[in-house]
């Protein structure tokens, strides 16, 4: 990938981060003050579509996370796609690094969770919660740093970030799903197909893709299957060939179109209507009930736990290697980083738990392993980031006028 298009994508990345905050801290205040009444009125307003027999009658917060969230999704799948066949995950080196640390970076956060919650069956269906990294908020925390953090550094954390999205999607498709309808289904089989189709005959426009990708997102939403991986499928289809020699891609013109969109909009959308919890009554205890500790416990710990550890391993058997200037300290910094789960850690915990009882407990639990993590991310990149600018002066200062 070029190294203009990578400083663009963690531009726009970290500008949606700091936004992330932002939106997340509103809903936090408007849930705690007279207004949260209006608040949970406007999260909870029924918004209907129908045509015909067809009829969509859903509240707002569940048209943001079915709906919006496809879309973003959509850009989730273009991104894995195109790092895939032509960027940073294109080849064995380039993938093993951010592979073994997201692979430890999703295991080890569930193992914490499951022990924690062994003796309860149903809270044991939230153990992907604290397995997934919010990729805008932690570029975000890491814009805050400046240009002394390496390129290499923030290229670690975005392939770690898209590896962690990959698995999160796979278990989102294997894992949360529920009462399947089989001609829902077929309808978004045949989409798939469809889409698939018009790939092999070599479609570039993008329009058809959308318009079977609109139709395959209604089948999967009456399917019992998550909507959000309609997002998924359309984006495989989307070619990453060019109609004529320097002509831009289908696949990057629609994720170029797509992610201030997603940057400024979805995301934002998805905090405001997501992070709203009440703290009325919040004590320490309330965060040692089992759901909120595991979650918190997993992001806090457990991401730092398996994304350091992972990477250790990985280079003292051979797998991998730090990236050149890259020194363990940062490593350390980017694997509690890892920690903050936020929006993924949210619209799974959504997944996982449909009684909104549970809410309160998730959004405590992913907040304050989030905070944790972003916090002592922080300072600890501060501190290794200024002592790689002591150390260079150092050098620089050595050499002979």
């Amino acid at each position: 990938m070029p190294i203009a298009t990578i400083r663009d994508f963690l531009r726009h990345e970290a500008s949606a981060g700091l936004l992330l905050m932002t939106t997340a801290a509103l809903a936090l205040v408007l849930d705690n003050s007279p207004l949260s009444t209006l608040y949970d009125g406007l999260i909870a307003t029924p918004v209907v579509v129908q045509v015909g027999e067809l009829k969509i009658d859903k509240p707002l917060l569940l048209w943001i996370n079915d709906g919006l969230m496809a879309v973003f999704f959509l850009l989730v799948g273009l991104e894995i796609k195109r790092e895939v066949l032509e960027g940073e995950l294109s080849s064995r080196s380039q993938i093993m690094l951010p592979g073994v640390a997201a692979l430890g970076g999703m295991a080890v956060p569930a193992a914490i969770y499951v022990a924690i919650n062994w003796n309860s069956p149903i809270l044991l269906d939230g153990w992907a919660i604290p397995a997934a990294t919010d990729i805008a908020f932690a570029l975000g925390i890491l814009a805050l740093l400046g240009s002394r953090v390496p390129v290499a550094l923030k290229v670690f954390l975005l392939a770690l970030a898209i590896i962690d999205d990959l698995g999160a999607i796979i278990i989102i498709a294997l894992y949360y799903t529920s009462g399947l309808s089989l001609a829902s289904l077929a309808v978004a089989g045949v989409g798939a197909l469809a889409l698939f189709i018009l790939n092999r005959c070599g479609v570039m426009r993008l329009a058809p893709y959308v318009l079977i990708g609109i139709v395959m997102w209604v089948g999967v939403l009456k399917s019992g299957v998550h909507a959000t991986l309609a997002g998924v499928v359309l984006a495989m289809a989307i070619p990453l060939r060019s109609a004529k020699p320097g002509e831009e891609p289908p696949l990057k013109r629609l994720e170029h179109a797509l992610h201030p969109w997603v940057a400024f909009g979805v995301l934002p959308a998805f905090a405001f209507a997501n992070a709203g919890v009440s703290l009325s009554g919040l004590t320490l205890g309330s965060f040692l009930h089992p759901l909120p500790l595991g979650i918190l416990l997993g992001l806090f710990l457990g991401k730092q736990l398996g994304v350091l550890g992972a990477v250790w391993l990985g280079v003292r058997a051979g797998l991998c290697r730090l990236p050149s200037g890259v020194t363990w300290l940062q490593i350390y910094g980017i694997a509690l980083l890892a920690g903050i789960g936020f929006t993924m850690s949210l619209f799974i915990g959504t997944l996982a738990f449909a009684d909104p009882s549970y809410s309160a407990g998730i959004r405590l639990g992913v907040l304050g392993g989030s905070i944790l993590s972003a916090s002592l991310g922080y300072i600890v990149l501060r501190f290794a980031l200024a002592e790689r600018g002591e150390g260079m002066t150092a050098r620089q200062g050595a050499q002979p006028s």
